[in-house]
């Protein structure tokens, strides 16, 4: 995978960016692998999983600086995974967390994904332009 750049300088100049990891999970196989191949088109690290179980386990190995979380999934909502990585990470650098979902649409439902540790709430189908600049400011410049 070539290493990104940050936009506007060319190649040899622009500074090198830190690797993004970015846990994308939806019990819809389509919508994880979708967002998957835009991202990873886009310079960022993807892991695709497909139930709020997969999420816990595999964001304790993974480390995400991103978690892009269905609300409706098999077993754990995505409601209770938010919540149980937030107490999971107390003490190291937060995730980004942003809901997706095609269900839960209600104001009240904003507003627990707010409680729950969610930073952002999208409908789905969700624009990938906007999960795009959702994730921009995680990629910074590596120090030498």
């Amino acid at each position: 995978m070539p290493t990104p750049f940050v936009r506007g300088f060319d190649a040899e100049s622009a500074p090198a960016l830190r690797p993004v990891k970015v846990l994308v999970a939806d019990d819809e196989r389509d919508i994880v692998l979708t967002l998957e191949s835009i991202l990873r088109d886009e310079g960022y690290e993807t892991q695709g999983v497909y139930s709020g179980a997969e999420v816990l386990k595999k964001a304790q190995t993974l480390r995400p600086h991103a978690v892009i979380l269905d609300i409706q999934m098999p077993g754990i909502s995505g409601f209770a995974v938010a919540r149980e990585l937030r107490e999971m990470y107390t003490l190291d650098k937060q995730p980004l967390l942003v809901a997706i979902t095609g269900k839960w649409i209600k104001s009240s439902d904003r507003l627990l994904g707010a409680l729950v540790g969610f930073d952002h709430y999208l409908l789905k189908p969700c624009d990938p332009q906007t999960v795009l600049k959702l994730l921009a400011p995680l990629r910074i410049p590596i120090k030498n």
